[in-house]
């Protein structure tokens, strides 16, 4: 039986994996180096942080002061869950996920539930959540399956960055995508920056959908071809939610508002881009919920959204 109260240290989860063999070497020494095993969240200081959880069905989860994310891993894919990316909802400046998750697993208290710090009531499914990117092909929308391999880059107070690795058979092609995040403190927004390949070749020119899920007609929406952003805002539980992503306009093809037809989880807005010459896709992506108290109308989120585009690096 896995012992929960001692995997909570980052080193400690690596070396358990590396010893079953689930990681390679090369994950092993950066994940076991001095900066990393030293890079313990007090619960009293704002940082960035992330760490894979084997002990919640190989979730990987990243957070800063301001917003907290989670991917979903191989265990996922006996569910509905693909490459979607979930919110979790906080409302503190100081880092919740290893505190939620110890709660959920020891003490029966659910993250589903506004304990005082915030939440998880954002749901996923097999939508593409906040952000996650997917092929466009023959004009629909592709997502590729959970995450098979994780790998921390960098960790501090300031900064966080990982790679997490996905790949998908789709008509007898293999397409696989490595999608390395970057966390900064004081951001509302991640960014991405996804390199794919087809049958082990590089992928140029590759269609690629940046989506939101509109949970099924339950949020509003906008796109903004001037500044490459595309945002919704929701009413979830009494509070509004607002997410959002942030392409370079000028590598957009299209947006597109795709209705669920009455299918679960099928309801989202786009943006239709391609691969560049390195098989790459830069973007942001994030979220403002208006439980925390600084954003708390659509308006200004999207005025947000639109200021943080202008200073993006592409």
């Amino acid at each position: 039986m896995i012992n929960f109260k001692k995997i909570f240290i980052l080193a400690s989860v690596v070396n358990t994996l590396s010893a079953c063999g689930l990681v390679d070497s090369s994950t092993t020494q950066n994940n076991n180096s001095k900066q990393n095993t030293e890079n313990v969240t007090e619960a009293n200081q704002a940082t960035t942080f992330a760490r894979f959880v084997p002990e919640r069905n190989d979730d990987f989860a990243w957070e800063n002061d301001l917003v907290a994310f989670r991917a979903y891993g191989p265990f996922a894919r006996e569910f509905a869950e693909n490459a979607g990316l979930d919110c979790w909802l906080k409302r503190v400046k100081t880092p919740i996920i290893n505190k939620w998750y110890k709660q959920a697993l020891e003490q029966d208290m659910t993250y589903h539930k506004d304990w005082g710090e915030g939440q998880d009531n954002y749901h996923v499914g097999s939508s593409a959540g906040c952000g996650s990117s997917a092929l466009w092909l023959n004009g629909k929308r592709e997502p590729l399956e959970t995450f098979t391999q994780w790998k921390i880059l960098e960790q501090s107070p300031e900064k966080t960055r990982f790679v997490l690795s996905y790949k998908r058979v789709i008509a007898d092609v293999e397409y696989q995508e490595k999608k390395e995040i970057e966390i900064k403190l004081g951001h509302r927004v991640f960014k991405a920056t996804s390199t794919f390949w087809k049958d082990g070749e590089l992928a140029i020119n590759l269609p690629i959908s940046i989506g939101l899920t509109t949970h099924d007609e339950a949020a509003i929406s906008n796109w903004d071809k001037l500044t490459g952003t595309v945002s919704t805002w929701e009413v979830i539980e009494g509070y509004g939610l607002g997410t959002g992503v942030v392409v370079n306009p000028k590598r957009v093809d299209e947006y597109k508002l795709i209705s669920s037809l009455g299918q679960k989880d099928a309801g989202h807005i786009l943006a239709i881009t391609k691969t560049d010459n390195k098989g790459q896709v830069t973007y942001y992506a994030g979220y403002g919920w208006e439980k925390a108290r600084e954003i708390t109308r659509f308006s200004q989120w999207k005025t947000y959204l639109k200021s943080f585009a202008k200073q993006a690096s592409f």
